[in-house]
């Protein structure tokens, strides 16, 4: 285990430079007295390590230094192979690339390693999208991914779900990312950073200017705060359900997951009837009510009045439809 440690810690260093004991121990999951013993018996052991001082100092290799510790274990030979999405590679442009690196990397790699990469890629497959959900069409997203990866800026009309819903924006882009079998380009634009589904772009134009990227952008962390932030936004009001548990299990299964989450974690006691009382988040009046729908008989809406109604309605409405002789 340390071993694999210190093999860790150097490659870190050999490949991002300097880094401060807080980042080492961070990436390596330790404490920072633990990178400080690491560091010590790795110079100790004639690696060319040392420390700068100061508010932005840190640890880094002498300069020229490069370790030759960087064969592949089993586990990441085969691991290396679930890492093709050959799908994802093909719509940003890359799939003949993706091909060519895979077999380069299959022919580099010993007898053992490349019999366990070919277990693990016939073992194990990665489908994206959810279920029920057809290819989104995204013409520019090669378009995107190049002004991404060449940090031009990007002129694109969008269509928004409000009004107006067409605009037209100059980005800066910064990543694409693929969610659920759906792409967005995370981007700033007028001082604003945010993401914007690559379906949506009419039309894309890259400029000649370069894009400003924000130093240290971190993509990944920026992607789980933005979500977060999102899946909490779009829910502006609840509704108080009193419903069966049947009813709140099947939830999982057919609801959003934060209305799910939400429901889960705010359900009280099972009263004499079986059922329960809980809150569900709902987006508006008209969503909570084709949402709240799928669970039948098994839910019902005390609040807010004005879905109750809806619900009232909809009940007379089928009453009328179902109870009426033919």
């Amino acid at each position: 285990m340390r071993a694999g440690r210190l093999v860790s810690l150097l490659l870190l260093l050999q490949t991002r430079g300097r880094m401060s004991a807080r980042e080492l121990a961070e990436q390596l999951e330790v404490s920072v007295r633990t990178v400080y013993r690491d560091v010590e018996s790795l110079g100790s052991a004639g690696v060319p390590i040392y420390a700068d001082r100061g508010p932005a100092g840190g640890y880094q290799l002498l300069d020229g230094y490069r370790t030759r510790l960087t064969g592949l274990t089993e586990d990441e030979a085969g691991t290396l192979f679930l890492a093709g999405v050959p799908g994802p590679a093909a719509e940003l442009g890359l799939g003949s690339v993706l091909a060519a690196a895979e077999l380069k990397l299959r022919a580099s790699l010993p007898g053992e390693l490349a019999d366990r990469a070919d277990r693990v890629r016939d073992r194990f497959h990665l489908d994206a999208p959810g279920w029920f959900r057809g290819d989104e069409p995204t013409p520019h997203l090669s378009t995107v991914a190049d002004a991404v990866w060449n940090a031009r800026l990007l002129d694109v009309r969008y269509r928004r779900w409000k009004q107006p819903r067409e605009v037209t924006r100059t980005l800066q882009p910064l990543g694409v990312v693929l969610k659920a079998g759906r792409w967005y380009l995370v981007a700033t634009a007028r001082d604003r950073t945010t993401a914007y589904r690559v379906a949506s772009i009419l039309d894309a134009v890259i400029l000649d200017e370069p894009a400003a990227r924000p130093a240290g952008f971190d993509l990944a962390g920026f992607w789980q705060e933005w979500t977060q932030r999102y899946e909490r936004s779009v829910y502006t009001m609840t509704a108080t359900v009193r419903m069966t548990k049947p009813a709140l299990d099947l939830m999982a299964f057919v609801f959003p997951p934060e209305m799910s989450r939400v429901a889960r974690e705010s359900a009280g006691p099972l009263d004499e009837d079986g059922r329960l009382v809980t809150t569900v988040p709902v987006e508006s009046v008209r969503h909570g009510h084709i949402e709240l729908s799928k669970l039948g008989a098994d839910a019902e809406v005390l609040a807010p009045p004005e879905l109750r109604d809806r619900f009232v309605e909809t009940a007379r409405g089928l009453a009328a439809t179902y109870l009426t002789p033919s």
